[in-house]
């Protein structure tokens, strides 16, 4: 076998003709001398047809070597079936029962690829039995011979139909068109069952419905089957024609496109129109940079990275690694620093402007930028303002920027956790990008702008890192003049920056930020400084907000004031405000209900209507044996806390706390009662009351949780008021007491006389040591109250029960002479 053969898949009827020396128009299609018996080969993808000339691969020593000896001997003809599971091996049972018998014109074998025959498909068989059931498998076969029809109207339709449907196929496949050139020059359409077979050969129909068309043997039912078949597959080929037709008008609308771009641009090159987008970014970067001063450092690491850029393929992710970097080093405010203003009357306006109360936080405020229009420099301090929500510690912030025109920037580290928040990513990470304070710097475009960092007492740290630590280098005036950025990789003075601190408290506060700090506590807001704010501020702000006007809606100072007794006596006026957006929503409705009188009035006696029930009540100062008030320190700022006592039996010696008390406040009552027990003779009362009676202590409002040391003289007095059967005067207390009876200072005075205030009492005893701190308050806070100052309980005594103290009883002195022992046993 020296012939050559050609591609297996595509039949060339020269090499037929020089294979067999037959010319393809005279190839006959089965002489009625075919063998009765056929040796059976098997067809894995699909069953051929009589008619066709195909090409046929076998693979494996065992097949080849059977197909050899066939291709070899004297009988060329072999018989083709399809496998029922092409998965499965050769067996008998695994056959179709009708195939295909052909003969082979031509055998090449390839080393490597197997033997690869040129076969003529001649007529169907079906397999009568078996001579054996092993390769090669040989059966006895019998043969279906195709007889001649006559020439009536429903075939030639058939017939018809499906030439007509082959030549709508060959519009959207024109590879058929060979093979149909190839079956004219062989047969002609007047054959229905030659035409039927080809037109299955051409179809991509699967392997079972072209086999049911091989099995059908009439020609009715074969030609209905088969134009079914066509039929679909002109509908497919449609489909992929318009799926073709679209993606070449696309691809090639954008090929258009991109050849106009380019040739666009080689002529705005060519004319000196445009330069090359790599160099307009270069250009641009350097024309930023000559706007900036920037360090030695720095200047060299952006010619580092402009000459990496320059060699770099825009397409490359490393081209877009340096272009961010340089963008961000770039836009830093390298050298650029606002001109600060030191006008103590400008600033002076704006805080009045801008915040009603807050007197002697403004007096701080005003100290502070005094120094530093000595200094001329304001940079590299760190202000913490520390209160309870709502007090404007984000909103003083503001001002103080404004006061010295510089620019503000404000963020939250509140819950933050991660380092590279503060410090930056490194450029290794994805996505990497600088930390916050370099992108406020990059926002603010000023090296020296005041930047405010909200809710420090509530950072936090896991195994990513310490934003607090990384805090201490932004910071601290000693490390920020060289600060470091992960991803910058530059020293970038930090010195000129004012850092403004906001927290509620200072027990969650990082050790080494409070040290660096200095601390300007806003205690909250009096009564009439919320007023004021609420007509001067908030008021008018929401008017604008709910679109409604001064002619629409007015609201009465008495009004204003019921909301801010009633309703809101936090120390913020979050809360105030949002009874003024309840109150303003209410009243947008009604305007746009019902046809009312305006202006719509709002007073005290109707503003309930509003904002609902009131959520406070005054209370009143209670008086009896055994009951006194205190004063106490909350979150909602000051209130009175009245504790009573009272004797449960006297079987034994006891004492029982409730009112969900905390541990200090447990002290504090068992405290008193020791130094009240140890005293009772110098106050004039029964030295054994407290021997053999069990004391019940109570402080209303148990479902609150209390605590605190300054409760202590007022326990000690209602214990006092039990032992004497005496009530107390109807004066107020606070203060902390020893186990002497001495009277430590307290803390919160400011909201404890403001609730006397608001309360109506008059009088109160405070511990000495807070003199200072009251007289330091505003003048409004203490006028209408007389105070009384003490160091010692003894003196609480006095002004509640108007008693003279009895001298210290003096112990008898015990005989300490010895008695010999004779004596003692006489």
């Amino acid at each position: 076998m020296n012939d050559s053969i050609h591609d297996p898949e595509i039949i060339d009827p020269s090499d037929i003709e020089s294979a067999e020396g037959v010319h393809v128009s005279s190839l006959a299609i089965a002489s009625k001398q075919l063998p009765p018996y056929l040796t059976l080969l098997p067809l894995n993808s699909r069953p051929l047809f009589p008619g066709l000339i195909v090409p046929l691969v076998f693979e494996g020593d065992e097949m080849i070597g059977a197909v050899r000896q066939l291709a070899d001997g004297k009988e060329p003809h072999i018989g083709l079936v399809l496998l029922r599971d092409e998965e499965e091996k050769f067996t008998p049972s695994n056959l179709y029962e009708v195939g295909v018998v052909a003969r082979v014109m031509k055998a090449i074998e390839i080393e490597g690829h197997g033997l690869h025959l040129v076969v003529e498909c001649l007529s169907r068989f079906r397999i009568e039995g078996l001579l054996s059931d092993t390769p090669p498998i040989q059966a006895r076969v019998k043969y279906h011979e195709e007889t001649s029809y006559e020439d009536n109207i429903e075939l030639r339709a058939y017939t018809v139909a499906i030439v007509n449907t082959i030549k709508e196929l060959l519009k959207h496949n024109p590879l058929h068109e060979e093979e149909l050139r190839m079956f004219l020059s062989r047969f002609g359409l007047t054959e229905p069952h030659h035409l039927a077979d080809f037109a299955a050969s051409l179809t991509t129909a699967d392997r079972g419905e072209l086999q049911d068309v091989l099995e059908t043997y009439p020609i009715f039912e074969r030609l209905k089957k088969v134009m079914t078949l066509l039929n679909r597959e002109l509908n497919v080929s449609k489909v992929q024609s318009r799926i073709r037709k679209n993606i070449d008008e696309r691809v090639s609308d954008q090929q258009r496109k991109y050849f106009l771009h380019e040739q666009l641009h080689e002529i705005k090159q060519e004319l000196g129109m445009e330069i090359d987008e790599k160099d307009q970014e270069a250009n641009r970067l350097r024309e930023r940079i000559k706007k900036l001063t920037l360090s030695e450092e720095a200047q060299e690491r952006f010619d580092e990275e402009m000459g990496k850029l320059s060699m770099l393929d825009p397409s490359s992710p490393e081209y877009g690694v340096s272009r961010n970097y340089l963008d961000w080093l770039t836009a830093l405010p390298w050298g650029k620093y606002t001109r600060d203003r030191y006008n103590l009357k400008l600033a002076s306006r704006v805080l009045n402007r801008e915040h009603s109360g807050l007197e002697d936080v403004k007096d701080r405020i005003l100290e502070f930028i005094a120094v530093g229009a000595r200094k001329k420099e304001v940079g590299g301090s760190i202000i913490l303002f520390v209160g309870p929500p709502g007090v404007g510690k984000t909103s003083l912030g503001k001002v103080v920027a404004e006061a010295l025109n510089r620019p503000f920037y404000r963020f939250s580290v509140g819950g933050m956790r991660d380092e590279a928040e503060i410090k930056g990513h490194r450029r290794t990470y994805i996505g990497a990008m600088p930390g916050k304070i370099l992108q406020a710097l990059k926002q603010v475009k000023a090296a020296n702008p005041v930047i405010m960092i909200d809710e420090v007492d509530k950072i936090g740290s896991d195994f990513r890192g310490d934003p607090a630590s990384a805090l201490l280098e932004v910071l601290d005036p000693e490390q920020n003049s060289d600060f470091l950025d992960h991803y910058l990789d530059l020293r970038f003075d930090l010195s000129r920056v004012l850092f403004m601190l906001t927290a509620n408290q200072l027990d969650t506060v990082p050790r080494p930020l409070l040290d660096r700090s200095e601390i300007i506590r806003l205690p909250g807001y009096m009564g009439f400084e919320k007023l004021a704010i609420g007509k001067k501020h908030l008021w008018p702000r929401q008017l604008e907000a709910h679109g409604l006007s001064k002619k629409e809606v007015s609201l009465s100072d008495s009004a204003m004031n019921k909301l801010v007794e009633d309703y809101a006596r936090e120390p913020g006026v979050r809360q105030l405000e949002q009874l003024l957006k309840k109150l303003l929503r209410k009243v947008a409705r009604k305007l746009a209900e019902e046809e009312c009188e305006t202006p719509i009035r709002i007073g005290a006696r109707n503003v309930d209507e509003y904002v609902g029930k009131p959520r406070f009540y005054e209370k009143h100062m209670r008086t009896g044996v055994g009951v006194c008030t205190g004063l106490a320190w909350t979150a909602l700022g000051g209130t009175t806390l009245t504790i009573e006592t009272t004797v449960v039996h006297q079987d034994r010696r006891g004492l029982k706390l409730t009112g969900q008390l905390g541990k200090v406040m447990q002290e504090s009552a068992e405290t008193a009662l020791s130094y009240i027990s140890s005293n009772l003779y110098r106050f004039g009362a029964d030295t054994g009351f407290f021997d053999k009676r069990f004391v019940h202590l109570h402080v209303p409002e148990g479902a609150v949780p209390k605590d605190g040391p300054s409760a202590g003289i007022t326990m000690a007095t209602v214990l006092l008021s039990l032992a004497l059967d005496k009530a107390p005067k109807s004066i107020a207390m606070t203060g902390e007491m020893t186990l002497t009876g001495d009277v430590l200072p307290i803390g919160g005075e400011r909201e404890k006389l403001l609730a006397c205030k608001r309360l109506g009492i008059s009088e109160v005893i405070l511990p000495y040591a807070n003199k200072v701190d009251v007289e330091e308050l505003p003048k409004n806070v203490a006028k209408g109250l007389t105070i009384h100052y003490v160091k010692h309980f003894n003196e609480v005594a006095k002004l509640i029960f108007g008693i003279r103290l009895r001298p210290v009883r003096r112990k008898k002195k015990q005989n300490t002479t010895k008695t010999p022992r004779h004596k003692e046993k006489e």
